[in-house]
Order: C-alpha cells, then structure tokens, then sequence
C-alpha cells in the first residue's frame, strides 16, 4: 500500500500539502478517530485488477456513533484510472459490501476545494449535513464537507437525531 499512495500522490498533495510521507501507509492502518467515538472496527480494503496490481484503497469506521453508520475516510482510485468510470464501479461494489453488514448510513468528509470529490460524491446520492471550517491536515488547514448518504431509506431528520456531531450548527 505504500507504493501505491507514492505513486498516487495527488490527494495527499491536495489535502495534506504534501506527497505522502514514507509511513502514510502504516498511519492508514493504525490511525483511529478519538478515543470518545465509539466504533465497533476499522476496515482497510484493497481493489486489485486482474493482475493482482493495487487500483483503489478505502479507509472505513463501522458502527461510528451508532450501529448502523459508516464513515468513508478514504476512497483512493490509481490516477492512470481517473475519468474512467473505475471509481464509480469500485465504489458501488464497496456500498453494496457495506449495505450487505448492516450499514444504513454513509458519511464522509470532502475536502473544501477537492472539485474532483465535490463532483463525485453528490453524483452517488451524498447530501450535505454540514460545514467544519478549519481541519488541519498535514500542513493544510482545511474546511471540511460533512455529507451523507442512506441506504436503507431513512430520513436526514432520522440521521441527525441518532449523530449529534453532524448536526447542522
């Protein structure tokens, strides 16, 4: 997976202000969310083409806050593959993964200025729920695009009832 963010550097350049560091795989793998946000597992999840080569990675938190809601933290296709349409295959297998676990509601954080995910996300059904100004990442400091989706038909009412941290300020 190291090779892979090396060769791929364009969302650690854009959000982090700088390539991907000689540990950035190893911190994928072991970085967690504070200590005071419940979550039942992490996943690290590889896509392979049919050579067995590393196309994509996605970083995922099941059961954070409340069983039921997913957050996406990361979702890296190959540049070579970028306007291909693998990103949207890819991603739609991962949701189905993730529906068939019990997952009802995906979250995930789009960076303020990343046009590519500002475009992507909310063609996948993503909704804003809110706005967080001011995230360091690396040596960027960020404004965050909270955005969410159902999968199991509820309401954005009855996802921030149950996720207080992503209700609108």
């Amino acid at each position: 997976m190291q090779g892979f963010l090396e060769e791929n550097p364009d969302y650690a350049l854009l959000v982090e202000g700088e390539p991907p560091g000689a540990d950035a795989a190893e911190r994928e793998f072991t970085q967690m969310p504070p200590a005071e946000w419940p979550l039942k597992r992490k996943w690290m999840v590889g896509f392979r083409d049919q050579e067995g080569q590393l196309i994509a990675i996605a970083d995922l938190l099941e059961d954070l806050f409340v069983a039921g809601v997913w957050h996406l933290g990361l979702f890296i296709v190959a540049t070579r593959l970028h306007g291909r349409g693998v990103g949207r295959s890819l991603y739609e297998a991962l949701e189905r993964w993730m529906k068939g676990r019990g997952c009802d509601w995906i979250r995930l954080g789009v960076v303020v200025g990343n046009a590519r995910a500002e475009r992507f996300w909310p063609q996948r059904g993503y909704r804003d729920v809110r706005m967080r100004l001011g995230v360091p990442y690396g040596r960027n400091v960020n404004d965050i695009r909270v955005m969410v989706k159902p999968l199991a038909g509820g309401s954005m009412k009855e996802y921030l009832a149950a996720v207080a941290r992503d209700r609108p300020e």
